[in-house]
């Protein structure tokens, strides 16, 4: 797009991309936030991400959970905490290492989840309705390539 000086350099371009793509994921990540206190008032957007992590993993310790979501110990500490209060997670015993513990859902926290998952996915579904069906493949394609591409920081103390 040109200028009054001229042409846009492609670097110009790029990091104008860049700018709006930050501003308009931040916008998305504040909708998400909201949207998740809507659709069940005690599941945050954080637990609701780690119940669903938790119900494809079929499992796993706190420690996985904080390594990769790149967040630290004592958040993930906070948010099992609450959600084994909520009786939504419970922890076994690891059958090979009974020094481990392992979360897993509980009977509650698979319905929950089941339930906050259809009305988030009944959201979408409206906010994308007029969208063209390549739009959607596209905007899909870009989304996992995007997060596909995303290493999480190594943070200080975790384990390696």
């Amino acid at each position: 797009m040109p200028t009054a000086d001229g042409p846009v350099s492609a670097a110009s371009a790029a990091e104008t991309a860049v700018e709006t793509i930050q501003r308009e994921m931040t916008i998305f990540a504040r909708r998400a936030r909201s949207l998740a206190g809507r659709m069940h008032p005690e599941l945050s957007l954080v637990s609701y991400t780690l119940l669903g992590h938790l119900e494809e993993s079929g499992g796993c310790r706190a420690t996985d959970l904080a390594s990769h979501y790149a967040l630290d110990k004592s958040t993930v500490s906070r948010q099992v905490a609450a959600l084994e209060r909520a009786g939504l997670i419970e922890r076994r015993l690891d059958p090979e290492d009974h020094r481990v513990q392992v979360l897993h859902l509980t009977e509650a926290g698979s319905r929950i989840l089941a339930q906050v998952t259809e009305s988030r996915r009944g959201a979408f579904r409206e906010r994308l309705s007029g969208w063209a069906e390549d739009d959607l493949e596209r905007f899909a394609a870009y989304l996992v390539h995007y997060n596909t591409g995303y290493e999480p920081p190594v943070r200080k103390g975790a384990a390696s």
